[in-house]
């Protein structure tokens, strides 16, 4: 069953605070969601499925649902990092699809910036439970240089640089001095990123996202309901999720996840990646996002370094604007899950309401996509694909 033209997103609303140490978590779910459905016009009364991830408290949104006064007949926990809330947004269409609820809420908060988040490695990374922690733990495996071998690989095979890789940081700077709420606002350089302290060669500390607070919620309801709000329409086109693993040591760096996730979502939306004109592409480092750009089909595997250099990421000087909100290298990163934020901006740049200065012109779809995991090893790719309707 496809979910093409099922389900509307009505609600948007990102957290204006980066640093909240006096919230708490679920304090965090109630405002992002009294904003999202403020902005749909609807109410917790309204809502009947219920869609979060681990990042909210106890039994996910079991616990959150009554804390928020919800009595949904639908809900769900998904929990894929980087790329859970743009698969939740896909799951929502489904179930409205399906009959299982007709308006869906889904909820992102967290506090890694001033919470228990910051101290000590995260589970996956120690937990001797886990399967492959045993195995990878004793060699010293952490989230940056997961990545970094990636970026070291990537520049082996096709010849990408330092300095391409920078550009990403540099876009995302451009695009945040217009946002007030962005934890980064200072434009960078080239020459800045290359400056900063490596962190894991080959990627600098302006090459690795923010730590924030924060949070974000949207609303997603059927066709009918859409059409009696007197609301901006964004419908969802496709969507699609994809895991790569390591596949017992025989695995390529050079490629990721969402070869296969953003193959399925255009071929549910049935549109190109020549048709899409911006796009939200989850940027927990600046070579996540060079090489989703080439897995996605925006330029060919190895053009990626050449597709984002001298600025072409930057609305209104190349083909394809990437992330006008500062993205996670600059804007936002709350509970660092960074696909609730990709499809807000998605949003906004569809209903014409981003900043001015970074506003795609008569802009009709757009894209979203998150990684969870590491590109490095086991991952799991979310693409969505959002049309908007006159």
């Amino acid at each position: 069953m496809s979910i093409n033209g099922q389900a509307y997103i009505v609600g948007a609303y990102e957290h204006p605070l980066r640093k909240a140490p006096d919230k708490t978590i679920p304090q965090l779910h109630a405002e992002v969601a009294a904003g999202a459905l403020a902005d749909a016009g609807l109410t917790l009364a309204d809502v009947d499925g219920y869609f979060t991830g681990t990042d909210a408290p106890g039994l996910g949104s079991v616990s959150m649902a009554e804390y928020l006064g919800l009595r949904p007949r639908y809900i769900d926990t998904t929990s894929t990092g980087g790329s859970g809330y743009i698969i939740a947004v896909g799951h929502a269409a489904a179930a409205i699809a399906m009959g299982k609820c007709s308006v869906a809420l889904i909820t992102l908060a967290g506090r890694p910036r001033t919470g228990r988040e910051l101290q000590g490695e995260m589970p996956f990374l120690s937990d001797p439970l886990i399967p492959e922690v045993p195995y990878e733990a004793p060699f010293g495996l952490n989230i940056v240089n997961a990545y970094a071998l990636a970026a070291r690989r990537h520049m082996h095979e096709f010849g990408t640089t330092s300095e391409q890789l920078a550009w990403v940081k540099v876009a995302a700077s451009h695009h945040a001095q217009h946002n007030p709420h962005a934890m980064l606002r200072e434009l960078v350089t080239v020459e800045d990123v290359l400056a900063s302290p490596m962190i894991a060669d080959p990627l600098h500390k302006l090459d690795c996202c923010i730590v924030s607070d924060g949070g974000g919620a949207l609303v997603v309801v059927s066709p009918e309901i859409a059409r009696s709000l007197n609301r901006p329409r964004v419908k969802i086109r496709g969507s699609g999720e994809a895991y790569k693993t390591l596949d017992g040591g025989r695995v390529d760096l050079t490629y990721s996840a969402a070869k296969a996730s953003g193959a399925a979502a255009f071929a549910e939306a049935g549109v190109t990646p020549a048709d899409i004109r911006y796009a939200s592409i989850y940027d927990s480092f600046t070579i996540t996002v060079l090489m989703q750009l080439e897995d996605l089909g925006f330029c060919a595997k190895g053009e990626g370094g050449r597709f984002v250099a001298d600025g072409r990421l930057i609305s209104g000087q190349g083909p394809l604007a990437v992330n006008t909100d500062g993205g996670g290298l600059c804007n936002n990163h709350p509970a660092n899950r960074g696909g609730m934020t990709k499809v807000i901006e998605a949003v906004r740049q569809l209903r014409g309401e981003a900043h001015p200065a970074v506003q795609v012109p008569n802009l009709s779809l757009a894209l979203a996509h998150g990684t969870g995991g590491f590109l490095g090893t086991r991952h799991i790719g979310g693409t969505l694909i959002m049309e908007r309707e006159a």
